[in-house]
């Protein structure tokens, strides 16, 4: 009977001092929101360059390396130019630096597609 008013004693220290030596304050509890991400690069920045490039054919969306290329795009009122896009997640971090985006633009010139500079409009 001893041992198990023992033993009993035992479990009532441990049940009563394991939850406060358990609990490690130096480790957030929480992340931030803007790095709370299932994939490789900031969620809202990826859905953000999905939804904005979402006009054009996609070839290539890797979120876990937080590429999206898109086919050529040829605009129905400018049918002898067209775009392809390269959009580029850098970081986890909501910050504007942390996307890059690269575009292409051709002309057609007599059958031919030929590389133009692209106007910032």
């Amino acid at each position: 009977m001893l041992r198990l008013k023992t033993a009993a004693a035992a479990l009532l220290v441990i049940a009563v001092a394991a939850p406060g030596c358990s609990r490690n304050r130096d480790v957030p509890i929480e992340l931030a929101p803007s790095r709370m991400t299932t994939i490789g690069v900031n969620a809202y920045l990826w859905r953000a360059a999905l939804d904005t490039l979402s006009f054009a054919p996609l070839l290539q969306a890797d979120s876990s390396n937080g590429v999206i290329i898109t086919d050529w795009y040829t605009n129905p009122q400018s049918p002898n130019e067209r775009v392809k896009v390269t959009a580029s997640i850098l970081d986890q971090d909501l910050r504007a630096d942390a996307l890059r985006v690269t575009a292409s633009r051709q002309v057609n010139q007599g059958g031919n597609w030929v590389n133009a500079p692209v106007s910032a409009s």
